[in-house]
């Protein structure tokens, strides 16, 4: 089974990603983790890819195929999940034409839908632990003892300096942006399907489950 994985980012897509992976067997297929790895294996696409990276130039349409035709190869009969690609109607094209020469189809899309104001106090109201990285959140899981580590006892935390309402939106934004185009094409093919993101992360992937057996 071949399934793409929309959603902005924190969304869940890697969290649901992990479940398919431990539950199905299922291989992610993150064009960034995959770009990289190639890159640091020194592959035919990956040293095409790195030539243009330290080039300061992106990488093409074509690189992005070639890694993912190498790593469809690797995986063998394994089901795959493409996350962060397509996010073109050329890409989707691409994969299409990759899929079938594998003997593979696209079988749903999958796009994790999100409240933008509930999304923006989840994300901004995260900290961690700066000693264990046991997670928190301002509004839904503060520590029992205020101002100290209900795992290690520690009392320092930190915050990711990206986790802030405006670069969450413009992450918002971008998304919306790069998602517009492939959706029609997958819609008419009759391929996508919608799940509730803001919903418990166990409801999520109940949701995502029930799609690919064919229940929901």
């Amino acid at each position: 089974m071949n399934i793409i994985l929309l959603g902005p980012p924190g969304a869940g897509k890697g969290t649901q990603a992990s479940r398919l992976e431990d539950d199905r067997g299922m291989v992610q297929l993150s064009t960034g983790d995959m770009l990289r790895a190639a890159v640091k294996a020194g592959t035919p696409v990956g040293l095409k890819a790195k030539a243009v990276m330290e080039a300061g130039e992106l990488v093409s349409d074509a690189i992005v195929s070639g890694i993912i035709g190498e790593k469809l190869d690797e995986i063998g009969d394994k089901g795959a999940i493409f996350d962060g690609y397509p996010r073109t109607a050329a890409q989707a094209d691409s994969l299409d034409a990759l899929l079938a020469a594998r003997g593979r189809k696209l079988d749903h899309v999958i796009e994790l839908v999100v409240d933008e104001d509930a999304l923006v106090e989840r994300i901004t109201g995260r900290f961690t632990c700066a000693n264990c990285g046991e997670g928190y959140h301002d509004r839904f899981k503060q520590p029992v003892v205020a101002g100290v580590c209900d795992v290690c006892g520690s009392t320092e935390f930190k915050r990711r300096p990206d986790d802030n309402e405006e670069t969450v939106r413009t992450r918002m934004a971008e998304y919306r942006a790069k998602t517009a185009p492939i959706l029609p094409g997958y819609e008419a093919r009759g391929l996508v399907k919608r799940v509730d993101g803001m919903a418990d992360i166990a409801d999520v992937t109940d949701a995502i489950e029930a799609i690919l057996d064919g229940r929901g």
